[in-house]
């Protein structure tokens, strides 16, 4: 739905109250093995996150997937439990302060690498696993979003995330900025 710029609901769907931050980033070096948390990874444009299973399935528009961390506090509340390790959800990176949700039909940056959201991050049956019975329930509607990586870079902890317009972008796949 892309709504003109300049309509009375386009300007609302272009305010942020704030720029999200990255708190966690994790790495799923395999499909089934423990997600790995890191302090920053390599955003390859058109590929994926380095050393991440989904990484080099080109075609895929799940190289990256973001969820929020408030979402997490959220599911841990539907499981009763305190606190819910980001791992066991199987995410990339875990974002604070940003409804991910309204990141729809828009591109951003973290720190420098430009992605652009592509859709829901639904829950699969691994939750049930993980998480314990209604693993899998408490998870949806919270399971976040997927992204592409049109321009690559770094991806570090506490980089903010910044929405930018697409009509910015002259050449999606190249590294660093560049514009």
């Amino acid at each position: 739905m892309n709504l003109p710029k300049d309509s009375a609901i386009g300007q609302l769907m272009g305010h942020f109250p704030n720029a999200g931050i990255i708190t966690w980033i994790g790495l799923r070096p395999e499909r089934r093995l423990p997600v790995q948390a890191v302090d920053k990874v390599e955003a390859i444009a058109g590929k994926g996150l380095l050393g991440d299973h989904y990484q080099g399935r080109s075609t895929s528009n799940r190289q990256v997937t973001l969820i929020q961390e408030e979402h997490l506090s959220t599911v841990a509340s539907f499981l009763s439990i305190e606190k819910l390790d980001p791992a066991l959800v199987r995410r990339n990176i875990v974002v604070k302060g940003l409804n991910l949700l309204a990141l729809k039909d828009k591109q951003f940056y973290i720190g420098d690498v430009l992605l652009e959201m592509t859709g829901l991050c639904q829950p699969c049956s691994r939750m049930e696993e993980v998480l314990g019975p209604g693993g899998y329930n408490a998870m949806r509607g919270h399971g976040g979003i997927t992204a592409k990586i049109l321009q690559g870079g770094i991806i570090q902890l506490g980089d903010q995330i910044v929405v930018t317009e697409k009509e910015e972008i002259k050449n999606p796949y190249v590294y660093g900025k560049g514009l």
